[in-house]
This record gives structure tokens, C-alpha cells and sequence, in this order.
């Protein structure tokens, strides 16, 4: 018996990706306070996942895309200034004390976006954070840093691919936050 080939599909996500001067700064965080005791996320990986489509066909991609960019949301200040934990997963991560309005409703729009195009949104509550480190075996001692701060004036549609060295994030597409 034959069987159609299954259909292509790209591993997605939506995430708010930092300019230079905050991915540096974040960057720095990290390198300071994790040492051996976990596995770095690059620097050119760190990022905020606000909504996560997980594998679509171009067929849903497209429908993401087009909804997408009909979503309005006003630019928002983010100030990155505490790390945590989280002993399941052995992640380290990096947040904000002061999560703005403008972050939640983004990520809730999105979440809608997603299930507009056929997709099953999360059930997990959204946690905001930056993982910047994966396999750690203990959590740190600090957990209030200096603020990072992060003028967040778009987000964007980002593919995981997996190569050799490990996994890269790469930015399909970007959406302005005008308001």
C-alpha cells in the first residue's frame, strides 16, 4: 500500500528578539553568573518566546504570517533584572520583575493568532523569561541583577533549525509595534 510523502513542515515560534545593545548585556549576564554548572545558550540564540506554533506546514505558516500582520500593539520598555530556576527542565533563565501590559496582551494575541490558523495554543500559563542556560545542575545563589534595559519595538516569526553544532534560531519575519 502506498502512502501520500507527509508534508514539509518548519519548527516556529514567536518571540520578541533583542537589539544588539540588550543581547550583548544579557549576554554578559550570563557569562558572569553561569560557569561550569550549565550548558550556555549562544548569545545569538537568547530570546523571549511569546507564543510557541511548534511544526506547521507552509499552509499554516502563511495563515500565521497573514494574521500576524494585522495585530496592532503599542512599543513597550522591559527591564531584565532577576534570574530563577526551574529544577524539571534545568533551565536558567533571565526576567523581569515588572512584566508590562503591552508583553501580556502581545503573547495573548498571539496565542489567538494561532488558534485562528487551526493550531492548538498551550495550556501551560505563559511565564515570560530568557533561557540562558539549559543542563544546570544547581540554581544560582544571585537572583536580582543590575536592570538590563530593552526598548521592545517588534517581534518576530523565528525557525529552529537543527545543524551539527546544535540548534539556531533564524528570524523569518518581523512585525513593527506601532501605538
Amino acid at each position: 500500500m502506498c502512502s501520500e510523502p507527509a508534508e514539509a513542515t518548519r519548527r516556529l515560534f514567536f518571540a520578541l528578539w533583542p537589539d544588539e545593545d540588550a543581547r550583548a548585556a544579557i549576554a554578559a549576564l550570563a557569562a558572569e553568573q553561569i560557569h561550569r554548572q550549565a550548558k550556555r545558550v549562544t548569545a545569538d540564540n537568547l530570546h523571549i518566546t511569546l507564543a510557541f506554533p511548534g511544526a506547521v506546514t507552509a499552509r499554516v505558516q502563511a495563515c500565521l504570517e497573514a494574521a500576524s500582520g494585522s495585530l496592532t500593539g503599542a512599543p513597550f520598555e522591559l527591564s531584565i533584572d532577576r534570574l530563577g530556576y526551574w529544577p524539571g527542565p534545568r533551565i536558567i533563565w533571565a526576567g523581569s520583575s515588572q512584566t508590562p501590559p503591552e508583553l501580556w496582551s502581545l503573547a495573548t494575541s498571539l496565542r489567538e493568532v494561532m488558534a485562528a490558523c487551526g493550531l492548538e495554543p498551550e495550556n501551560r500559563p505563559y511565564q515570560v523569561h530568557i533561557t540562558l542556560a539549559r543542563k544546570a545542575t544547581r540554581a544560582l545563589t544571585v537572583t536580582r541583577v543590575a536592570p538590563i534595559p530593552w526598548s521592545v519595538r517588534q517581534f518576530c516569526l523565528v525557525e529552529s533549525v537543527n545543524e551539527a553544532a546544535g540548534v539556531r534560531y533564524r528570524v523569518l519575519r518581523t512585525w513593527t509595534l506601532e501605538g
